[in-house]
């Protein structure tokens, strides 16, 4: 039987392409793809890269530009002993190094602005995430990012604006000043630039501000509020919060506490021992503002100026003092508002207190040297020295009977007619009627007015016999400065309010206006022989002090408008102006009245002080 044979199959061959290729084989292929797209986005990247770095930088400024950037010059004036009494400006203090700080300083800042200072390039990823995770928590912003450099960056070269574009140009200058300067340079930098509030720029002139110190000499305690300022400067400023300021130190100092800088018990004893120095008085922004309007173009128009000048503090807190009692209290119920009050050096014109009205905060205008308003009797000194400079004599007699001229009759208020009285009588308890006879003695109106403006009074002034009451319009400075002859032995004396000026830390020739003979000392001593007596037994009696020589003269124009009292004491000469913006009548206030007795409070609250 033969055997069986099994079928053949026959096998379709597998094409090449459809087997699998070899994994070596297939990365060979994918290679080239790859390349290609990675080329691709790098150059598209390098292209996005420099679009994107030329859109924020393209503005930026030049940083070596930047660095000596122009700003306000600053003015600081401080009164004779020293205090300050205002700046204006970008106040810059001295320049510091680090070497020169305590330890605490520097470190205050680090604590709570930029702990990482010394381990970043500029920029603080670590920080800048913390922030992010501290915000989160919060649910506000609690916490900032920014380091030091970027800080710096910010306050060197660019605006406050907030903005994405902002933020990258501060970025990249703060890596532009990480690779220019050390850490301890950019640090020292910071230390002299950061904004510190009320117009400060740097640690020393922010310590000298608000402590009265330089830098050198900060504690702990005083650092801390320094550095707790830059987060807000108008909101944790001394002068306008200090609880906000002494909440802010005492973060501060815990921080100090957390990075080392100080141990917890010596923070804790700085945070009790926190004090901020009284305010300088607002009051005294008249003679700031005097003094400034005078510099002019006598001082370096580029230069920060330190200017120390004439302002006696002790006679200013009392001028201000004593001018706030009295307004409150009688002025009130006379219905006077305002008053102003100038007291100069009789022997120089240093001023030495200057209120401008009664608060400056709520008028600036400055009533002592911008207002000008009738004197009254005032003014008769200058018609009874033009009688003396003829050969009058104060013991020679006057008649106080009526008189008329020209149709024009002055009256004597409550003068009881006598006849025939001395001259020195006349004058002591201003005498109308015969003011105009005296007058007449001296050469009239006209040499008068010659007198008065010989001695400093700028004029213009009545070519009529009303000159001889006090018609003419006076400033009050003007007016006490022209006394001035009558106290001295007859020198004519030009006010002023700068005793020294530095600029940038060297000293600028200033000089003032030398005293000049105007008069005889024979002629002053008779004047101020009967100034003595109307404050012995004149209208002027309400201003004798106790133990001090005061001679002076009254004033009070019609309906009581102004009350004037222009005294002198030892080489002092102060004068008093009483009234309203409005020019309304006063209540029976009359020169004699609460100008005298002002006088007399603020002589005898710093007496010993004069002469």
């Amino acid at each position: 039987m033969p055997r069986a044979v099994a079928p053949r199959v026959r096998r379709t061959p597998v094409a090449a392409s459809a087997r699998p290729a070899p994994p070596a084989r297939t990365r060979r292929r994918l290679a080239p793809r790859l390349l290609r797209w990675s080329l691709f986005v790098i150059v598209w990247g390098l292209v996005a890269g420099f679009v994107g770095l030329v859109f924020f930088a393209w503005d930026l400024p030049r940083p070596e530009d930047a660095l000596g950037t122009t700003r306000r010059p600053s003015v600081t004036m401080v009164a004779a002993d020293g205090a300050l009494l205002s700046t204006s400006g970008d106040l810059y203090g001295e320049t510091v190094r680090l070497r020169d700080l305590p330890v605490h300083v520097p470190a205050a800042f680090i604590a709570i602005e930029d702990r990482r200072f010394y381990d970043h390039m500029g920029l603080d990823l670590i920080g800048l995430i913390r922030a992010m995770v501290v915000n989160a928590t919060a649910g506000r912003v609690v916490q900032g990012g920014s380091t030091l450099s970027q800080q710096l960056a910010k306050n060197l070269f660019l605006t406050p604006e907030r903005s994405l574009r902002r933020k990258v140009q501060e970025a990249l200058l703060a890596l532009w000043l990480e690779q220019r300067f050390t850490k301890d340079e950019l640090l020292t930098i910071y230390l002299n630039r950061v904004y510190l509030g009320a117009g400060t720029f740097g640690i020393d002139a922010a310590a000298r501000l608000y402590f009265g110190v330089p830098a050198r000499r900060l504690t702990p305690g005083q650092a801390a509020v320094l550095a707790g300022l830059p987060k807000a400067p108008s909101r944790y400023n001394p002068r306008v919060n200090p609880t906000a300021a002494v909440d802010r130190a005492i973060e501060v100092l815990g921080a100090m506490v957390e990075t080392g800088a100080l141990p917890p018990a010596a923070a804790m004893a700085e945070a009790e021992r926190l004090y901020f120095p009284p305010v300088p008085s607002r009051d005294a922004g008249w003679f700031a503002d005097w003094v400034r309007d005078g510099i002019g173009d006598r001082a370096p128009p580029t230069s920060d100026l330190l200017l120390r000048t004439t302002l006696d503090s002790r006679l200013q807190a009392a001028v201000e003092a004593r001018l706030e009692a009295l307004l409150s209290a009688q002025g009130r119920a006379a219905g006077v508002a305002q008053g102003a009050v100038v007291a100069i050096d009789a022997g120089t014109g240093a001023v030495r207190a200057m209120a401008g009205g009664r608060d400056y905060r709520a008028s600036p205008f400055n009533r002592a040297t911008q207002a000008r308003r009738q004197p009254g009797s005032a003014f008769k000194p200058f018609v009874y020295l033009a009688a003396i400079e003829a050969g009058a004599r104060p013991e020679d007699a006057v008649s106080d009977a009526p008189i008329t001229l020209g149709g024009w009759s002055p009256g004597n208020g409550n003068w009881r007619m006598r006849g025939e009285i001395t001259i020195e009588d006349a004058f002591a308890h201003s005498v109308n009627t015969a003011a105009v006879r005296v007058m007449q003695r001296g050469g009239g109106s006209r040499a008068v007015g010659a007198v008065a403006q010989r001695l400093g009074l700028p004029g213009p002034f009545p070519r009529d016999a009303s000159i001889a009451l006090g018609t003419a319009e006076v400033t009050l400075l003007d007016l006490v400065a022209a006394y001035a002859p009558f106290a001295n032995g007859g020198r004519r004396i030009a006010p002023f309010g700068i005793a020294e000026v530095r600029a940038e830390g060297r000293p600028i020739a200033w000089l003032q206006r030398a005293p000049a003979q105007v008069i005889t000392s024979d002629a002053a001593e008779a004047m101020r022989r009967m100034m003595a007596a109307t404050v012995s037994r004149g209208t002027g009696r309400a201003a004798a002090v106790a133990g001090i020589a005061v001679a002076g003269k009254t004033g009070t124009t019609q309906d009581n408008r102004d009350a004037w009292f222009i005294g002198i004491a030892g080489g002092l000469v102060m004068g008093i102006w009483l009234g309203n913006d409005d020019a309304t009548p006063m209540d029976g206030v009359a020169g004699g009245g609460l100008p005298a007795r002002l006088f007399r409070d603020i002589l005898g609250s710093v007496r010993g002080r004069t002469g």
